[in-house]
């Protein structure tokens, strides 16, 4: 047995326990199934130990081969991401980037910021959907998504990196306090009425934070239902009902007196603006470079906005 593991056996062996056959190994690679079977053949001599059975019917790992499959599996993963990566490197950006936004933020504050990077790559194709929630699945054709989330995120296969995080605050105008008074549990918003999502962050929009640091979703009444921000701004001004909204969004507001805080029992969950991508994608060069620009740029435009 020698002491190195040549990679090329190794790929032709993860291509086989893949294809669950060499022949279906060999047309997935193109060449001649003896060629395969040489392969994993002198594989198999140079760690002195058997890794596939074969039979008439099936083609099986030994507890060798199961072993080498978990062990190396990562690693040629790996190898193959840092190629790609160094490609990119040297590579103009070209090819076609599919992009999601939330509807409101997405076109007022990431829209700049993604003509810019479009002008800066003039062979990238930009391809940009817009959404009135932001926190719909991203579709398995998206490259990046960026979604609203408040709370724990839902179980997915996707990478996600939170790229701001809004305090929010709960606020209701002072005609509304007047006829309904002025709430200090969050269980008290049980019976008050309410400005929730409609489908905007799962639905699950009144989320505080408990005693020991976990999401707590509050049921509350809703008759006034939206999927805009905006939108649950402008009736919490009209006195509809109480808001939970960032409270970077109604500062004026507030110090005009047009809106009240209602310090409650527990804190708001913050409102995070969230990047997402399948993990089972290799994030291209072109999403990468999008990516960096967006860390880079939008806590930094958001810092100015707030001065």
């Amino acid at each position: 047995m020698t002491n190195t593991i040549d990679l090329n056996h190794l790929r032709y062996f993860l291509a086989v326990v893949d294809a669950g056959s060499f022949a279906g190994a060999a047309r997935s690679m193109g060449l001649p199934t003896s060629n395969i079977s040489r392969h994993i053949a002198q594989l198999e001599a140079q760690l002195g130990s058997r890794l596939l059975e074969r039979t008439t019917r099936q083609l099986r790992m030994t507890g060798q081969g199961r072993l080498l499959q978990a062990r190396a599996r990562p690693l040629m993963d790996d190898l193959l991401s840092l190629e790609a990566e160094l490609q990119d490197q040297h590579a103009t950006l070209r090819g076609v980037l599919k992009l999601s936004l939330p509807g409101e933020f997405g076109t007022r504050t990431i829209g700049p910021l993604v003509a810019e990077f479009a002008a800066q790559h003039p062979l990238l194709e930009i391809e940009c959907q817009t959404t009135m929630t932001g926190s719909e699945p991203v579709r398995d054709d998206v490259d990046l998504a960026i979604v609203f989330q408040r709370g724990l995120p839902p179980d997915s296969a996707l990478i996600q990196q939170t790229l701001l995080s809004f305090p929010c605050i709960v606020v209701a105008a002072p005609s509304l306090i007047e006829r309904h008074g002025l709430p200090q549990t969050v269980s008290q918003l049980a019976g008050l009425p309410c400005i929730t999502t409609r489908a905007a962050l799962h639905g699950r929009a009144w989320q505080f934070r408990a005693g020991d640091g976990r999401p707590l979703h509050a049921h509350v009444q809703a008759r006034y239902r939206v999927d805009s921000g905006e939108m649950a701004g402008s009736a919490a001004l009209a006195g509809i009902g109480y808001a939970l909204l960032a409270r970077a969004a109604c500062e004026t507001e507030l110090a005009q007196g047009n809106l009240v805080h209602v310090t409650l029992d527990l804190e708001a969950m913050p409102l995070d603006v969230v990047a997402c991508y399948p993990s089972h994608r290799h994030l291209a060069h072109k999403t990468r470079a999008l990516l960096a620009l967006l860390q880079q740029r939008l806590p930094a435009m958001l810092a100015m906005a707030a001065r």
